[in-house]
Parts: C-alpha cells; structure tokens; sequence
C-alpha cells in the first residue's frame, strides 16, 4: 500500500512557520449523556470555548488531525476492557500466586490489587482528559513540567511507556503460542500412562509468537472504521465466555474445595520463610494483567469525544475487568481439586489443567479455545495501543528515521509504519527467548514496572510542579478526591513495583533469579546514554504550537476549519 507524508505535527504547518512551541490549553469536548453525565464539569474560566468538534480541540493543542475519528462511546469501552483482557491474562498468569502463597492469595491479592488498579487508572484518566492525544501520558507531560524541562521528562516517560507496552505485546504473542501448544500437549497425553508425546521446543514457541505478532499486526492495519467494528464485539465475548466458563467448571469439576480452603488457604509456596511476604508475590498476576490504563487513550485521535469518552472507558473497564477477573480467581481455586496434580501439569499452565479435568478433551479445549480467543484479542488492542504511541513518538522525533515511522497510510488513514516498527521490535524481544527462556521472562517482568512508573512520574511532576505551571484540567477531574488518589496510586507502584523485581521462590539460583532488575537497569542506563550523546540536541519533546491559542476566537476557528484538511505536503 501507497502512503503519504502525514504525521499529524503541526510544527511544520504554515500557521507556525515550522517552529516547535509549547502546546494550547485543552479543550472541554461536547456534553455527554447518561453515565458520562456524572462527571464533573470544569468551570467556564478553566477551559476554552471551542467544544462542538474534536479536531478543532486536537488542533488548538496543537497537532494536525490526520487520522479518522470512527471509535464510538461503545467501541471504545470495549477496547478498554479488551486490553486488560482477565479472560485471556488470569489463566495465564493464575500458577504465580498460587503457587507462591496458596490459593487464599491469589483471590485476596486480585482484589487488592484491583482497588489499587482504580485509583492509578482514576489519576491517570483526569491528566489524559485534558490533552487527549495518542501520545496519552507521553504528550500530558509537556503540560505539568517547566519548559526547559519538557524535552528530558517527556524523554523517560515516552521511552518507558513505549518500551512498557512494547513488552506486553511481545509477552501477550509468547504467551498465545505457550497456550496453543499447550493444547498439543493436552490431546498428546496417554490415557494409559498421563504422559504427553509432545513436549515443545523454545523454538516452536517462539517462532509461533512472531507468527502471531504478524496476525496482530495485520489486524491493526485495518482502516480505523474496520477497526471500531471488529472491536465492539470483544468485551461482550470476553465477559460472556467469562460468565459461561465459571458456570460450566463449577457444575463439571467433581470434588471441589471448600470455602474455606479457598479464601483462608495461605502458604510460604516461594520458600521465603514468610506467608506475609508470599502474598505480596502474589501481585504478580493482577499487576500484569491490570495495567496500560492510558492504552485506551493512545486512540484518542480516532476516539469521538475523546476527552470523555476515554476517561470514562478507563475506569468502566477496571471496574468491569476487576469484577470478572476475581470471579474467574475464585472459580480456579474452587476447582483445584488435586492442588499438587494441577499445579505440576504437563501443559504448564494449571487452568488448562482445571479445563482439562472438568470438560475432558473437548469440553477442555472448547473452554481453552475461548481463553487463547480472548488472549488474542487484548494483544489485538495492546499491538494498536503501541503503535499509535509509536506514531505519536515519532512525529516528535523521538526515534531513528522518525519521519518514516510516523507516515499515516493514505489507502488506510493509519499509521502502518509504525504498527510494522512494533511488530519487528516484538519480534526481536521475542527471538530472544529461543536463546534463553529466562532472559525473555525478565523483559517480560519489566513491563507492569515500566507502564506503572511512566504514569506516575507525570503524576508526581504535576503535583510538584503544579505551582509552577499552569494546568489546564479536562472535562474528568475527581475534584477535592484528586491528591489522595494520586497519593495513594503512587504510593502503591512505588511499593508494588519494588515488589516485582524480587525473585518468587528461594533458595536463589541462576535459573530462577528474577533478571528483571537487570533488564530495567540496564534499559535505563542504554537510555540515559543515548540522551547525553546527541539525543538531546535534537529532541526537544511533543512539538505542537500555541499559535492558534494567542489569536483571537474567530480567527482561530477559520485557521482550525482550515487546518483538519491540512496534509503535508
């Protein structure tokens, strides 16, 4: 497909001379009904006037609007709820709590970890409601620090984020192609002896991870108005195979635990010497799989009434996921009915072990079939997340051949560079785990980590700074309860994600250390150097311009009529 020089940076329009200046203040987006009519409005004073159309609002923040705008306030819950993906994440990652501090753990754990999970996603819903831009938090950061500050702050924030997501895409791949061959292991295994005839190779895993990163990849191709369609109908598969899956282990599972087994049931599983400190491993799960809050945002520029509609699918989606997700806990840990058999399964994951033993090989497939369906969808959501951050990074020249990346396709009106940058940089992270299993699964650990301390260092630098620069609050804002969310949200990374990089079981050894710190570490240090040695010379943050908003309104509205048909040339 043909494409065309559009990236949506008004730096070089003719409106600014192609100079970088600092961006408009945000625009409140039109009025809202029904649940969107609870949040809070911001007063006159606060916000600018030009609210009947979301590319004057993209245009007075300073961007050109290049893509098209076909997410509905539907399609757009659904996306929120389908990048979380319980369905998909908790049987995948349900043998780490459980197996670190019981099953008491793992259900008590999720729930904590889903209040948590709010009040990160409600601090970062009222900053991107502001600027809704698919730079997302990235773009937000120009907006809470001074401006000779900017170009370092919006550096760490875009990388980690980038990289944070970039790691979940590519762990979401390896972890489709865990499931699939776990199937294969599950019709290989004997009914004489238990034991399978299969057993896979790293090889198989992966080249089956890159093979499903290029089925991403071409999804997220897609026209935008293709796009909002196919993805409507994730979330009400999700949450109804959900629904259908618990009904049908409870009624099939023979010898199910007790309640008392499963919500008191705690164990020094890590061999740390310490119940408490098992369960805080037992995060592990909830804090993979509830992240990339600001996903949903990084649609903005194809979202309607974005300014809303994304803060409003944010927190929608951490109450619908957080529900569904420690329903789908508790269920597991009901039909654990041979703990010691599930959790030293052949397939290597345990919940397709419970699916095994309630549906035999078919009932058990069918249940597993829904799972990987729903696995596939949230890397489908999190592939789109991480190109338009790409996209958005690259018009801001943050990355080697910047102009390349951030073509919008003119067949399309997508970025597809970028979504074929993601899928090659995917592909990379996941070759090398045909090297070594544990170097990949510490990339892997990295990512909760990375999105979590990209979205508090905007929210601690707008707290810091807020006395300094002015901030321009969107139409979501959580009022007199906004500090102590903040407060407790960053408070609980800073905790959890010192958590994360602690081995899960003792006595330590070279196969079971958590290489994860060395990963971060050494991201950070490569990054930090690549700034000193010409980075900064030539990076100077989001570059949008304020021109519009020093001209008067009515010249202002002619300039933005006449700028959403603006392209490059």
């Amino acid at each position: 497909m043909g494409s065309d020089s559009r990236t949506g940076s008004s730096s070089a329009t003719p409106f600014d001379g192609g100079k970088a200046a600092q961006s408009a203040p945000s625009i409140a987006s039109k009025s809202s009904k029904g649940a969107e009519a609870s949040l809070h409005a911001p007063s006159p004073h606060n916000m600018a006037t030009i609210v009947d159309d979301d590319d004057r609002l993209l245009t007075r923040i300073g961007y050109t609007p290049v893509l098209q705008r076909h997410f509905s306030r539907w399609s757009t819950v659904s996306y929120a709820i389908s990048i979380l993906g319980v369905l998909g994440s908790v049987p995948a990652t349900f043998g780490s709590p459980v197996g670190s501090g019981g099953p008491a753990t793992a259900v008590w754990a999720w729930m904590i970890g889903s209040i948590m999970a709010y009040c990160i996603a409600s601090s970062v819903a009222e900053l991107v409601s502001a600027y809704p831009t698919a730079g997302g938090m990235y773009y937000v950061t120009k907006h809470v620090v001074p401006k000779d500050r900017v170009a370092p702050w919006a550096w760490i924030v875009g990388w980690c984020n980038f990289l944070g997501q970039a790691g979940g895409v590519a762990s979401l791949a390896y972890t489709i192609s865990q499931m699939i061959l776990a199937t294969a292991v599950m019709h290989s295994i004997e009914d004489s002896n238990g034991v399978p005839s299969f057993s896979p190779t790293s090889v198989q895993t992966v080249l089956l991870a890159i093979l499903v990163l290029c089925l991403f990849g071409t999804i997220c191709s897609f026209p935008t108005l293709w796009l909002h369609k196919v993805i409507l109908w994730f979330a009400p598969i999700n949450i109804l195979a959900s629904i259908a899956i618990c009904v049908a282990l409870l009624v099939l599972t023979p010898d199910k635990q007790s309640a008392k087994w499963v919500f008191t049931e705690f164990t020094d599983g890590s061999g740390w010497g310490s119940k408490g400190f098992s369960f805080l491993l037992g995060f592990l799960s909830v804090a993979w799989t509830m992240t990339d809050y600001d996903g949903t945002t990084h649609m903005s520029e194809e979202t309607h009434d974005a300014a809303v509609r994304g803060p409003v699918a944010i927190r929608a989606a951490i109450l619908v996921s957080g529900a569904v997700g420690w329903m789908l806990t508790v269920t597991f840990c009901f039909c654990m009915s041979d703990y010691d058999a599930i959790m030293a399964t052949p397939t290597g994951l345990p919940v397709a072990q419970i699916f095994l033993n309630a549906g035999g090989r078919t009932g058990g497939t069918v249940m597993w079939f829904f799972v990987i369906l729903v696995q596939f969808f949230t890397g489908c959501t999190a592939m789109l997340a991480n190109s338009r951050m790409a996209w958005a990074f690259a018009r801001d020249a943050a990355f080697p051949f910047s102009d390349f990346w951030a073509k919008v396709n003119i067949v399309t009106d997508t970025p597809i560079n970028a979504v074929w940058l993601v899928v090659l940089f995917c592909s990379c992270l996941n070759m090398i785990g045909i090297g070594s299993t544990l170097t990949i699964l510490s990339i892997f650990n990295v990512t909760a980590p990375a999105l979590d301390i990209s979205y508090i260092a905007v929210i601690v630098a707008h707290r810091w700074y807020e006395g300094k620069v002015q901030f321009h609050p969107g139409p979501y804002t959580m009022g007199r309860w906004s500090r102590p969310v903040n407060a407790i949200a960053v408070t609980w990374v800073c905790f959890i994600s010192v958590i994360l990089f602690f081995p899960t079981v003792r006595p330590i050894t070279a196969t079971n250390m958590n290489y994860a710190v060395c990963v971060a570490a050494f991201i950070g240090f490569f990054s930090m150097i690549w700034w000193y040695a010409g980075a900064r010379k030539r990076y100077t943050g989001p570059r949008t311009t304020d021109m519009i908003d020093e001209l008067p309104q009515e010249d202002a509205r002619d300039i933005v009529a006449d700028s959403t048909r603006y392209y490059e040339p």
